[in-house]
């Protein structure tokens, strides 16, 4: 989202010209797979942390051009809206002590950032959505100073053709009849990158799908929106309407949304870049001056750029990338499905837990995926964003008797009785150090063991300063975050933190 464009409205008027590219794209694609032209095995890993500013009350504050003008680091970006930042943690190879490394890199890191943001009237926030933001701090005037915005959002309502609205039906309910594409800049993610060899892709992205939705169970931090208690983790569904091409009518015919679960397991990243072509209109039909046929042919890495652009505006929860460092093309999976937050504790528990599970799953004789339905993992996935860590997930049954049938399941009971001895063999098998391994695991078991994660800690404590101290909800939702703050500051996982 961040790359930014210099484009006028007669580029993006040659459509034809850019499916053609697309198509080449795909072709030397499918070229470059089945000739081998990528790197070699390297267990290479990376992550982004999308950000929220607030100012020392909780509120939102619309400074990021001047926050990263203080930061001055090019590890620092923008986004969407003018109370986001992103944070970009270079990439490297899983094992040893990478995660306790990159807690360290990444407390630091953000421990700078919020100092250097205080000069500019802010404070970072790591959370999904900043539970102070209210729909007037989304208008188009919080949009980032960015081409590639402005034109996203005029490119998604005309291909709408008529105002964005927000339907979400929670805890409370929250009915919005227009806002702009900004609203979606309220969800703030972790984005896990895994590189991987095109033999390995479609494993590995069929189990990151099958376990998004445990992901999202446990690392829920999303509960309220415009002052609204909705979904544990409302993300996906605010960000599939608010970022919706489609009219009612178009949803009625089964036309396929740009925020997509998916609909079946893959056999390559090919089969993922030729959906995109094949389902999805482009929103920023842009062309590059390369030809990657002649690249190819010439010996070289082509960079596939449209390919890269259009795959870049749509929003699946484990999306393929193609890419090219140090002159040398590569693939990875970015898992894409988790909130921000709640502390960089929390955050690389989360990863442990991810890159841990699907290095197992990835190479299981039988792999879940042959046995769990993809509608069913479509279903658990809204289920988990829905009910948070006290989600039933259906899972496959274990033994013959169960061959091709799932059973509802705890999330929980799932984590700690089959996915967690998982996830330590995965990162055993990772090379990981024990002690590192057992502290972030640590973590998730003891989310499990309380049932708290960020999602269940902010009701709790709007909840009790409600009942206990005759809050308001603008107030207590106010309160609470600077809690939140306060803790989020400490370091501490999330599931140690006292309610109220």
């Amino acid at each position: 989202m961040g790359e930014k464009v210099a484009a006028t409205r007669a580029e993006l008027s040659d459509r034809q010209l850019y499916r053609r590219k697309l198509q080449s794209c795909l072709d030397v694609l499918e070229r470059m797979l089945r000739e081998g032209r990528f790197d070699r095995p390297r267990a290479m890993m990376g992550l982004e942390i999308e950000l929220n500013l607030a100012d020392e009350q909780g509120m939102p504050v619309m400074r990021n051009s001047q926050v990263l003008e203080s930061i001055a680091s090019a590890d620092f970006q923008t986004e969407l809206g003018r109370f986001n930042i992103e944070v970009n943690v270079a990439p490297r190879r899983l094992g040893g002590h990478v995660l306790e490394e990159l807690r360290e890199e990444v407390d630091t890191c953000l421990r700078y950032a919020d100092r250097q943001a205080a000069e500019a009237g802010a404070r970072i926030v790591m959370v999904g959505i900043l539970p102070t933001l209210d729909l007037d701090h989304t208008g188009l005037d919080s949009m980032s100073h960015n081409n590639r915005y402005s034109l996203l959002s005029d490119q998604i309502l005309a291909a709408r053709g008529e105002d964005i609205a927000l339907d979400i039906e929670g805890v409370e309910h929250l009915a919005v009849e227009s806002v702009s594409m900004v609203a979606e800049a309220a969800a703030t993610s972790l984005q896990l990158h895994l590189q991987v060899t095109p033999e390995k892709f479609a494993p590995v992205w069929n189990a990151a799908q099958a376990v998004s939705a445990c992901q999202v169970a446990l690392g829920a931090n999303s509960p309220f929106l415009f002052g609204r208690e909705l979904w544990r983790e409302t993300r996906p569904v605010l960000f599939q309407q608010a970022c919706d091409t489609r009219s009612a009518e178009l949803k009625a015919q089964g036309v396929r949304p740009i925020t997509w679960f998916g609909e079946r397991w893959v056999d390559s990243a090919l089969d993922l870049f030729a959906e995109n072509l094949r389902y999805f209109p482009a929103l920023l039909p842009i062309c590059d001056d390369e030809d990657p046929v002649k690249v190819l042919a010439s010996g070289g890495v082509p960079k596939l750029a449209e390919m890269r652009l259009h795959n870049g505006t749509i929003y699946r929860w484990n999306r393929p990338v193609y890419d090219v460092a140090d002159g040398i093309a590569h693939l990875r999976v970015e898992n894409r499905c988790l909130p921000a937050g709640p502390t960089v504790t929390d955050v690389l528990a989360n990863a442990a837990f991810y890159y841990g599970l699907v290095r197992v799953l990835a190479e299981q004789s039988r792999p879940v995926w042959t046995r769990l339905p993809f509608e069913r993992a479509d279903e658990n996935f809204h289920t988990a964003a829905r009910h948070g860590i006290d989600a039933v997930l259906h899972w496959p049954r274990h033994g013959r008797a169960g061959r091709g049938g799932t059973a509802p399941t705890p999330v929980t009971e799932l984590v700690l009785n089959e996915l967690l001895p998982l996830a330590h063999q995965g990162l055993d098998e990772w090379g990981i150090e024990p002690a590192d391994r057992d502290r972030y695991l640590g973590v998730i078991e003891q989310r499990c063991l309380r049932r708290t994660n960020g999602a269940s800690w902010q009701a709790a404590t709007v909840h009790r300063l409600r009942e206990h101290f005759g809050m308001d909800r603008t107030a207590a939702i106010a309160a609470m975050t600077r809690r939140y703050v306060e803790y989020m500051r400490t370091g501490e996982p999330v599931h140690t933190w006292p309610v109220g």
